[in-house]
């Protein structure tokens, strides 16, 4: 196992597209394997937030990756499943899984100098005994020596569908046309962007979930990790 901000931790990285349940399934690989656990696109949301409730101009680079740099954030699991998401010690669990931050987060997402901000926080989670990180350019970028990249994708309709049973089980309303339209915009902002497009890593391994269940996408991967850490 190489080095990687983190003396010989091993890192299951899982990118993918928004909606494409990559979040339920780190949650779960992390539960099986007993490793911490990193929602990257939540330090995204929350710098997105940060900065709106700064009134910083998501357009003013060096302003929003200052706020990057300076947000204090911190992720709590919980007794059902979820994680518990805090900003400044201001829970925000409910507030950054809203659309409008996430289209935001896409947006601050394609600055280099945000991304560069949020590296060394990110490379901070790979503790032992080991991290299930979950994002867009995980594998590519944050961890390439990581001996697990999964690139877990879906048809923009099934993953509009996914999200919005997602929003009404936390009692968050949704219109399901409008994330479909959410989605397709944030696939577009995503691969396009210069900085770190979201493209699966050279050596990862793309699973379309359109049409399996989570539970069977996860033992898969699950799988897969043991099967590399035995290979260690």
């Amino acid at each position: 196992m190489t080095e990687h901000g983190g003396r010989g931790v091993p890192v299951v990285c899982i990118d993918g597209p928004s909606g494409s349940g990559k979040g339920t399934l780190a949650r779960r690989v992390a539960e099986a394997l007993g490793y911490h656990l990193l929602d990257s696109g939540a330090l995204y949301r929350l710098t997105a937030l940060a900065a709106t409730r700064r009134s910083v101009d998501l357009d003013d680079e060096a302003a929003v990756a200052e706020v990057a740099a300076t947000m204090q954030p911190r992720f709590d699991p919980t007794a059902d499943g979820w994680t518990c998401t805090w900003l400044d010690g201001d829970d925000v669990t409910r507030e950054i899984r809203a659309e409008t931050v996430g289209m935001d987060a896409s947006l601050v997402a394609a600055l280099p100098a945000v991304r560069e901000a949020l590296l060394a926080l990110q490379r901070g989670f790979r503790q032992p005994p080991g991290l299930v990180a979950d994002g867009r350019d995980m594998g590519s970028v944050v961890f390439p020596d990581a001996p697990l990249k999964i690139f877990l994708t879906a048809s923009a309709e099934e993953r509009a569908r996914r999200r919005h049973k997602q929003l009404m089980d936390k009692g968050i309303g949704a219109n399901l046309p409008a994330l479909l339209k959410d989605i397709e915009a944030r696939d577009e902002q995503d691969a396009q962007r210069a900085a770190s497009p979201m493209v699966p890593a050279a050596d990862a391994i793309v699973i379309d979930s359109t049409s399996l269940a989570i539970e069977e996408v996860t033992r898969q991967v699950v799988t897969r990790a043991r099967d590399c850490l035995q290979a260690e």
